[in-house]
């Protein structure tokens, strides 16, 4: 996929969607399942375009979504899609991952999903992959007990590397895939990249990984 070209007001657009679009999210921080008045709260970090995060709301109206992204081009068509289907039970951050600390409370959420995020392959950007272990600790806070991650990849490296981290870092690693649809095309929601990666016949590494 492409780079996305910064389309000019598209920020401010963006700031005017108040019904979707959490301006002040620090101000919510421990308070995001009384705003949704759901039992369950479900991140997704790095959310794109939108197209996991949104196809999730609209079939699971019992849980609450946050989609967290910092570029604001991108995160505007996350919103739209939301807006399109007139979803009520999810919100959209713009915000960098690396102050999650400081929007959401210990065990607060139920569910962090990290999809096919920038593998930062070099060794000295170690520290900046979202699976690094200061990012591990960060999402161990916010985490409930039985609280998961789900991690999806195309990149063997940065996959191999995320499953020592975990292990390391005290997470349970469970429904470990190397090539998540080997045997034919599962019955699961798959975001843009997911898709165009299946179709060029790369495998998508996956990993469901709990906190005890």
């Amino acid at each position: 996929m492409g780079r996305l070209r910064k389309k000019k007001g598209l920020l401010e657009k963006l700031l005017e969607k108040d019904n979707y679009l959490i301006k002040n999210p620090v101000e919510y921080k421990g308070k995001w399942k009384k705003i949704f008045g759901k039992d369950n709260l479900h991140i997704e970090l790095g959310t794109g375009k939108g197209q996991f995060i949104t196809t999730l709301a609209e079939k699971n109206e019992d849980v609450g979504y946050i989609g967290v992204e910092k570029i604001a081009d991108v995160l505007f068509q996350a919103v739209k899609k939301a807006e399109d289907k007139e979803l009520k039970n999810i919100k959209f951050l713009l915000f960098d991952v690396n102050q999650i600390e400081n929007i959401f409370e210990e065990n607060e959420v139920d569910r962090i999903y990290i999809n096919f995020c920038d593998p930062w392959p070099k060794k000295r950007h170690t520290k900046r992959r979202l699976t690094y272990r200061e990012f591990l600790s960060k999402y161990k806070k916010i985490l409930k007990i039985n609280g998961e991650i789900h991690f999806k990849t195309d990149n063997e490296k940065l996959f191999e590397f995320s499953l020592n981290e975990m292990s390391q870092f005290g997470f349970e690693l469970r429904d470990i895939s190397l090539n998540l649809y080997r045997d034919g095309d599962l019955d699961t929601v798959k975001t843009e990249y997911e898709e165009k990666f299946i179709n060029q016949g790369k495998p998508i590494y996956f990993v469901r990984a709990i906190i005890k």
